[in-house]
């Protein structure tokens, strides 16, 4: 009887946390994505810099002391990232969309500034040009699909009202593109950015 009282007990305080922690959040930001060299028996290749369109939604779950726990899905779009290779056969250009579910904590959440380190897993999507570097037809398919991990922190910060600035960093890692050439390992994509965010709920009033 008392271990059902107990439980009883824990699961309405929880209940009551999340109706009043409710709250949804999204995020638009902008930023530049970039990857290291990457290195096969055929050659090196060197993903070029792009530009990120990003949209992040993040459902406010719990609140414990200082910390607050949200669900998120992760957007990213990237239209072109340009690829530099001593091997003149490797796809000319990509673009890269990832769309990333995953768990986010904020710190300080009701503080002017709040850092918040994110972790998540979902899909990669990759297409590729249809030319190689040397102008020829590209072999490698249209379109092909990976996992990501994604991963990196940033901090939000308040401007107006339920309006406030971010800035973050993230690393997506996913299998490669098709590069036409092979290599070795996987793809980081790293961005980093700014923008805002809007605030719906009751977790800040």
């Amino acid at each position: 009887m008392f271990n059902r009282r107990w439980g009883a007990t824990v699961f309405a305080a929880l209940a009551i946390q999340l109706a009043n922690a409710q709250q949804h959040e999204i995020g638009l930001t902008l930023g530049a994505l970039t990857g290291g060299d990457r290195r096969g028996p055929q050659g090196r290749i060197s993903p070029g810099n792009g530009v990120a369109f990003q949209a992040n939604y993040g459902y406010h779950l719990i609140e414990i002391g200082k910390a607050a726990l949200f669900a998120e899905v992760h957007f990213l779009a990237s239209p072109l990232r340009e690829l530099a290779s001593s091997n003149s056969l490797a796809t000319r250009d990509f673009a890269s969309l990832y769309v990333v579910p995953g768990l986010r904590v904020k710190f300080l959440q009701r503080s002017a500034w709040s850092p918040y380190v994110a972790v998540g897993g979902g899909y990669a999507l990759y297409e590729q040009s249809l030319k190689r570097i040397d102008g020829s037809p590209n072999p490698a398919p249209r379109y092909i699909h990976r996992g990501v991990f994604g991963f990196g922190g940033g901090a939000d910060f308040k401007l107006w009202r339920f309006i406030g600035g971010r800035l973050e960093v993230r690393d997506f890692y996913s299998g490669n593109p098709a590069f036409n050439i092979p290599v070795s390992g996987g793809q980081h994509n790293v961005v980093a950015g700014g923008g805002f965010t809007l605030n719906f709920g009751s977790s800040e009033r």
